[in-house]
């Protein structure tokens, strides 16, 4: 027998049995082919072989075994009797093996059963199963070949039938949400219900159609944004959402979802334009539409409303203001090109957001010119000098004005309206030169007056020219006899005047030396006024000369002429006009008035009343001394030629040809004096005046000033009159009568049989 290590037969060598040497294992090797070899013990031994072939045949001695230990399934509840569950199967090693299936247990209320099919066994539902009753089943299927057998598990899962479809709530959900929102916002959560459970309840959610704004989550409904929305762009957007569950078959639901996008004050008003211009004349009246701005905001609502403002730009310094629906940009007042010829005005649409967001735009305003304003002189009186004998043409000046408006209304024409007749000049109707027409002579006439008239039409200004002539020297010096009143006060004598050869002033010409000789004053009056020498001045010009007469008159003047003078006050006087003869025709009526001789009316202050506005009244101060026929003071008090000249008004006016006021507010009137103290108006010297010049008449006053004085009543004495004094001390009521003493004065009484005021 030729066999290998592990050969599971063996053979007698002597009988040629074939025995089993080891177990055999049909499993293993079913089938055993070998040779044998038969030999004889001869020499040579002789043998001889043959082929054996050996089938193994098979017993029961393997178990079936189920190909795995666990099975799982499926099952809907609403699944119809006889539907396959699922097949289990198990493996015999032994040949012909019959295997057969059966529950052995867990089949609850029998609703399984199960067939031996193709060799395995084939689960199927033999009775209705109900989700509510049992969801699970642990059958235990048991394979045997008849004597041996195995088990298997199979766990069956009864799944809830798929009978409900999601709902939504609705078929249409309309939502809002800001257009400002960020990307990722959650815009609204949609949500459908199943009635079902399990896979069947688990829904998932998409949109219909492909919305690039917008994404849904398909486990949770959360609708989100996933792009920025913009309200201007679009303001609503549709979405077709569908809930699916996930059972078998599977179902679903569709809604709509509206979702309004909500404005938000995110756009400023635009102007239509970048910037604005317009005109106005100057002369419109107030509230004069100009221009109309606009403006547009692609907000909405009142995010999306604009009104307009000049608030924080410029309106022109108040000239202008905008309506603020309409955007007309109106005057407010009058306008003045010649002040602004152009505006800049800056106006702001704003919108009624919260918070508002505003827009400047630039504006323009030209205002145009129109003829307004009237040509304007550099002055309304021009004073021109013009050397007389000038040739005839020539150019003595150029008058021109201006005129603020411009172009036309700019344009300005001249001529003479008034004082050119005769035609002495002439005046360029358009450069204003003033041409000399005729020969100027200063003797004949030293001024020319004109009204030159400048013309914008319709508008005229007017100025006067004075063209006054410069004297040439081609005349003869003309010199009146004159008299030269001197007025000086006796504290200021010496050098007051000249005692020797001095300037004596003339008239035509230069001052010319003269001699004079100086008459002692009359003890009294303290001047020389009668038989004063006589001087010839005679005045050369360097070519002509001229000769006259002067009489110079000096007069001292003291404080007791002062203490005893008064003013006059002359109506409708001047000191030239004065200073002529009016002056002796004046001293004459004073003189007639008081019954003195005219020397003795000392006159030594000419000077205008500058406290009485326009009107031209001349003070005249003036002493005058008694007549050589009275007794006691020499010159007349002030109280009795005031008292005398006023009540003799009409005679003096009617002799001096001039008009004596009442005199002016004595300043007693104010009761100044205290202890009743009696005020008397005094003058007292105040300065020394310059020459006061008329043709024939140089006056040189003295300025006094107004002063009072309180003199004690009868019977005081004393600084402030508080000394009383007995009057009866001198006896003045004679031997016949007795004194008696009284409050300011005395009473005399008389002795019997006697009578009489002592």
């Amino acid at each position: 027998l030729e066999t290998g290590a592990g050969f599971p037969f063996a053979i007698n060598n002597s009988t040629g049995w074939i025995v089993v040497a080891s177990e055999l294992d049909r499993e293993a090797v079913d089938f055993y082919s070998f040779g044998v070899e038969a030999q004889d013990q001869g020499n040579p031994p002789m043998a001889s072989s043959a082929s054996v072939s050996v089938t193994i045949l098979d017993v029961n001695d393997n178990s079936p075994e189920f190909t795995q230990r666990e099975y799982g399934a499926r099952l809907n509840e609403d699944a119809a009797v006889g539907t396959s569950v699922l097949t289990v199967s198990a493996v015999d090693r032994d040949a012909n093996s019959v295997i057969t299936y059966q529950i052995s247990s867990g089949n609850t209320r029998n609703r399984f059963s199960i067939t031996s099919q193709s060799g395995g066994g084939l689960i199927s539902l033999a009775l209705p199963l109900d989700y509510k009753l049992e969801r699970q089943y642990l059958l235990t299927i048991a394979a045997s070949d008849g004597t041996r057998q195995d088990t298997a598990q199979v766990v069956v899962n009864v799944t809830d039938a798929n009978t409900h479809r999601p709902v939504f709530q609705s078929s249409h959900y309309t939502v809002n949400v800001n257009e400002d929102r960020p990307v990722g916002t959650t815009v609204v959560v949609i949500s459908a219900t199943d009635e079902d459970t399990g896979e069947n309840a688990r829904i998932t959610y998409l949109m219909e159609d492909s919305i690039p704004q917008f994404r849904i989550a398909a486990e949770t409904g959360a609708v989100t944004t996933q792009m920025e929305l913009d309200y201007e762009d679009q303001v609503s957007y549709t979405l077709a959402i569908t809930a699916r569950d996930n059972g078998i078959p599977q179902k679903s639901d569709t809604t709509y979802l509206e979702i309004l996008v909500s404005d938000v004050n995110d756009n400023a008003p635009q102007f239509l334009r970048d910037s604005y211009q317009g005109s106005v004349y100057e002369d419109v009246p107030a509230f004069t539409s100009v221009l109309q701005v606009s403006a547009t905001d692609r907000d909405s609502g009142l995010n999306g409303r604009v009104f307009y403002t000049f608030q924080g730009g410029d309106d022109g310094d108040g000239d202008f203001i905008i309506e603020s629906t309409s955007g007309i940009v109106r005057t407010l007042r009058r306008l003045d090109r010649e002040n602004v010829p152009l505006y800049s005005l800056r106006a702001f649409a704003v919108d009624k957001g919260v918070p508002t967001k505003r827009t400047p735009v630039e504006i323009q305003v030209t205002v145009l010119d129109v003829n307004d304003n009237p040509p304007v002189f550099e002055r309304d009186e021009f004073d021109i000098f013009v050397e007389e004998n000038s040739p005839i043409g020539l150019v003595v000046a150029r008058i021109t004005a201006t005129d603020p408006d411009e172009g036309t209304n700019a344009q300005i024409m001249y001529q003479i309206v008034e004082g050119n007749i005769p035609e002495v000049f002439q005046l360029d109707i358009f450069s204003g030169e003033l041409t000399a027409l005729a020969d100027l002579d200063y003797e004949s006439k030293a001024e020319y007056v004109m009204v030159v008239q400048a013309t914008s039409a319709p508008l005229v200004s007017r100025a006067t020219v004075h063209v006054r002539l410069r004297d040439a020297n081609d005349n003869s010096p003309q010199l009146k006899n004159f008299e030269i009143l001197f007025n000086n006060y006796i504290t200021n004598r010496s050098g007051s005047f000249p005692g020797g050869p001095g300037l004596s002033p003339t008239r035509g010409g230069q001052a010319e030396q003269v001699s004079h000789h100086h008459h002692r004053p009359h003890p009294a009056v303290a001047s020389a006024v009668t038989d004063a020498p006589l001087m010839s001045p005679s005045p050369p010009d360097g070519v002509h000369s001229a000769t006259a007469q002067c009489t110079l008159r000096v007069t001292v003047i003291t404080d007791e002429m002062l203490s005893n003078s008064i003013t006059l006050r002359l109506a409708d006087m001047s000191q030239e006009r004065f200073l002529s003869p009016l002056l002796s025709r004046f001293l004459e009526g004073v003189a007639a008035v008081l019954a003195t001789p005219r020397h003795r009316v000392v006159l030594f202050n000419i000077q205008t009343d500058t406290d009485v506005g326009t009107a031209r009244i001349l003070n005249v101060s003036l002493s005058v001394l008694l007549p050589s026929s009275a007794h006691g003071a020499r010159f007349f008090s002030s109280e009795e030629l005031q008292e005398r000249l006023y009540l003799n008004r009409s005679l003096l006016a009617a002799i001096s040809a001039q008009r004596v006021l009442p005199f002016d507010d004595n300043i007693c009137l104010r009761e100044p004096c205290e202890n009743y103290m009696r005020c008397v108006s005094v003058l007292q010297f105040d300065s020394s005046a310059p020459f006061l010049a008329s043709d024939t008449i140089l006056f040189r006053p003295i300025h006094p000033v107004t002063g009072l004085r309180c003199r004690c009543p009868p019977g005081f004495t004393g600084d402030y009159c508080e000394t009383e004094i007995d009057l009866c001390y001198s006896s003045p009521c004679g031997s016949n009568g007795r004194c008696r003493s009284r409050e300011g004065g005395y009473t005399c009484e008389c002795h019997e049989d006697f009578t009489g005021e002592n």
